[in-house]
């Protein structure tokens, strides 16, 4: 009887993390798509440039890329579930100071205290989950149920935007994110099982200081960059000062005894794979959401609903084709789910090329469909694949290094795609002005205003009569903008493609680069757990 009630009592404590883990990552990834489908709001109501359009997404990605693997650490050491709660603490407050921002300089402030939150909340979650289900076969399953909820978290953002937005001011879609992870912290308190990394890992001050200032210096360049030009002597700093430091922080991870990314972890074939395909395709995804919504609102002039009901599409999709993508892993190998998602990802994208300013929501639709049917295959296997390459023991680290590229891509994808939007589009303003036959000074002072106010800008002039006409030139202009990020991005999500073929089609290197690591873990640590080397050992790869 006691066998019994023990045995139902760990089930029940196992089942409870797996719920808290799910809960956490749909905490972290809902402000995403709710602030990405508000943009065009957000810009009529604060005036904001399109350069400081982007910051109000990266205020929220960029403190996620550059702390995440510190909070990975602090979890590790301190145990996952103070840093659980915490990270849902910092969500709540920081959806607190944005629904009270009156100015973008206090909307960033939130942003980044709620990113703050997120990166405390991914690597912990699934941390959680590794040390509550420790057979990665089994771990499949519920690293799809942890997927699942990431992309049910964008699925609700774009209709709880919608829905408040058409009713008021765009500062309550912050409102849902206050007593969610309040209502969260209050139930994980006594039912989450606590775990920490056992081989006494301490924090890594240089590798956290170097990665901090390496991601914030490239992030600021590439979107000053944009918005300006890349030969000004401060983007030209900012981005000497990124490259600097990321070659300081793998200098430092190399010396340290304890470094907060173990470098041999690389060594794994399918991990670095992994890492490739989550930078790369987060980059894409990420800035694809936010021109997609500057195209909804910007072009053909839907309401905030309306174009949320066509973003929800793309998440909507995804779980359909995630849902059993955990449960295929031991069937069908992760490089052919990996490979097929990402070219029906590019191939959506590129077929996103022909749309114009009259495109119905059906011949949207489909595109929008096929993408997140690809996307669902591509996340379940690729975070399943990233933990389950390296040992046990380093679970943690790895699922918070994974994590940390995707937001390092997330992070760029806006700055990436925002800054080619912007010169594409103001660079095809002139032309798109004469056909619509507005020039002169008219025509000139429009372009001026796009050049240091941003595309938004033009739609506060005082226009006249030629409102029409320089509205339809601007739409045309945003089209070959759009057009371009498509087409870019649709190359980048190949690139992850050819990286999923070409790293992840021997099995056997990822248990050698697992073995490896191993090794490395036993001489910074004597006494590793027994069952460390065995779980890791195994390959999701098939």
């Amino acid at each position: 009887m006691n066998v019994t009630t023990a045995a139902s009592g760990q089930t029940d404590r196992r089942a409870a993390t797996i719920v808290m883990a799910c809960l956490g990552v749909f905490v972290a990834y809902l402000p995403i798509t709710t602030v990405a489908v508000s943009l065009p709001a957000i810009q009529r109501a604060l005036h904001t440039s399109t350069a400081q359009l982007s910051w109000v997404q990266d205020a929220f990605v960029l403190p996620m890329a550059a702390f995440i693997l510190t909070a990975g650490l602090f979890g590790d050491v301190h145990g996952r579930k103070k840093v659980f709660q915490a990270g849902l603490f910092f969500c709540a407050a920081g959806a607190t100071v944005a629904l009270c921002a009156h100015n973008v300089q206090t909307l960033w402030a939130g942003q980044a205290l709620a990113g703050l939150g997120s990166a405390a909340l991914l690597p912990t979650t699934l941390a959680l989950i590794s040390h509550a289900v420790p057979d990665f076969r089994e771990r499949g399953k519920f690293i799809g149920m942890w997927a699942m909820a990431l992309l049910a978290a964008l699925a609700v953002g774009p209709v709880v935007a919608g829905v408040i937005l058409d009713h008021y001011s765009w500062r309550w879609i912050y409102l849902l994110s206050i007593p969610l992870p309040l209502v969260a912290m209050a139930v994980a308190a006594p039912l989450l099982t606590d775990s920490r990394a056992p081989h006494g890992r301490k924090l890594d001050w240089p590798g956290q200081i170097t990665a901090a200032v390496a991601v914030t210096a490239l992030v600021y360049g590439v979107i000053e960059g944009g918005a300006e030009s890349f030969t000004t002597p401060k983007v030209i700093a900012a981005l000497t000062l990124g490259v600097a430091a990321l070659v300081a922080f793998v200098v430092a991870e190399k010396r340290s005894t304890s470094p907060m990314l173990d470098l041999a972890v690389f060594r794994s074939a399918a991990f670095t794979a992994t890492a490739l395909i989550a930078l790369i395709t987060f980059l894409g995804l990420i800035g694809f959401f936010f021109v997609l919504s500057l195209y909804f609102g910007m072009v053909q002039q839907l309401g905030t609903l309306e174009a949320g009901a066509r973003l929800l599409l793309v998440p909507a999709a995804a779980i359909v084709s995630g849902a059993p993508a955990g449960r295929m892993m031991h069937r069908v190998s992760a490089r052919v789910m990996i490979t097929a998602g990402l070219l029906l990802v590019a191939g959506s994208l590129l077929a996103l090329t022909n749309i114009d300013a009259d495109t119905s929501y059906g011949s949207i639709a489909w595109r929008l469909i096929v993408l997140g049917l690809g996307l669902g295959l591509v996340t379940t296997p690729m975070t399943a694949t990233a933990v389950a390459a390296v040992p046990h023991h380093l679970a943690g680290m790895a699922s918070a290094a994974n994590n940390a590229f995707r937001q390092v891509g997330g992070a760029l994808g806006p700055a990436v795609l925002g800054a080619l939007l912007s010169t594409r589009a103001v660079h095809s303003l002139p032309g798109h002005l004469a056909d619509a036959g507005v020039t002169g000074t008219q025509a000139h002072t429009v372009v001026a205003t796009a050049k240091t106010g941003g595309l938004g800008a033009v739609a506060g002039m005082n226009l006249g009569s030629t409102a029409g006409q320089v509205y339809g030139a601007l739409g045309d202009s945003l089209l070959d903008g759009l057009r371009l990020c498509f087409v870019v991005a649709a190359v980048l999500v190949l690139i992850a493609a050819v990286c999923a073929v070409t790293l992840l089609r021997r099995p056997r290197q990822t248990r050698v680069g697992a073995a490896e690591a191993v090794d490395t873990a036993r001489r910074h640590d004597r006494s590793p757990e027994p069952s460390a080397e065995k779980a890791g050992a195994g390959s999701p790869l098939g």
